[in-house]
Formats: C-alpha cells, sequence, structure tokens
C-alpha cells in the first residue's frame, strides 16, 4: 500500500542509530551513578536499559562516550528500558567513534595501548 501522505509515516527511526553502548545515568537529587545500556541513539535523545527506577518527567544526566554529561528528561518507560529527550541537541556519531587513547588516567585501561614505548635498557636479557 503506498502513502501519499507525510503526515501518516513514522519519522521516529529518522535520524536514529541503533547501536550498544554503555552509559552512566545520574538522577537528579540523587547521588550516585547507575550504568545502562544505549540501545538507540538520536540527536535528540536515546533508548536506556536497566534496572534503574525512574519515572516519566524526571530530570536525568547520561554520560556518553566521546560527549560527556549530557542534561535530559526522561519522556517514556516501559519495562525495562526509557526514552530520555536531551535537553540540547548532541552529535550521536561522536558517541560511536572509537575511544582516543591518550594515556590520560581517564581513559580506561583496557582501552590504552598495552606498551606506550619500550625502552632498550630496561629489558630483560634471557
Amino acid at each position: 500500500m503506498k502513502r501519499n501522505n507525510v503526515a501518516e509515516l513514522d519519522h521516529r527511526q529518522l535520524g536514529r542509530d541503533s547501536l550498544f553502548l554503555m552509559a552512566d545515568v545520574r538522577l537528579s537529587g540523587i547521588d550516585g551513578e547507575t550504568r545502562v545500556k544505549v540501545r538507540n541513539l538520536s540527536a535528540g535523545g536515546m533508548m536506556a536499559e536497566g534496572g534503574m527506577r525512574v519515572t516519566r518527567g524526571l530530570q536525568i544526566q547520561v554520560n556518553l562516550r566521546n560527549i560527556g554529561w549530557v542534561d535530559g528528561v526522561v519522556a517514556w518507560i516501559q519495562d525495562n528500558r526509557f526514552g530520555i529527550a536531551f535537553a540540547e541537541d548532541i552529535d550521536p556519531k561522536l558517541a560511536r567513534a572509537p575511544v582516543v587513547a591518550s594515556g590520560d588516567s581517564e581513559t580506561p585501561r583496557f582501552v590504552r595501548t598495552p606498551i606506550q614505548h619500550v625502552d632498550p635498557n630496561r629489558l630483560r636479557k634471557i
């Protein structure tokens, strides 16, 4: 069936990246962070999955890889998944980009290059 009316189309999937990332979430007024799975991400929001309890309209912050902390609001909830509408648009391609290993203490150990520089004078001869 051909649709001619643009209003009938579902525009929710436009510009949305399906992916699997982890992110930290902070709830407004509550100390501590909770780890969630990012199921999809767009410039204006994301779908998260996790065991945390949220309510619609709750102020929330999300720490996205290569982007940092983003303010948002819980837009919807379904089972253990919930949608977050960002206060300001982000560039979702940044979150998909590899983490740059700079040797910085904030870079996770498993992402860093194992050996930055080998000094031949420090090698043990066998």
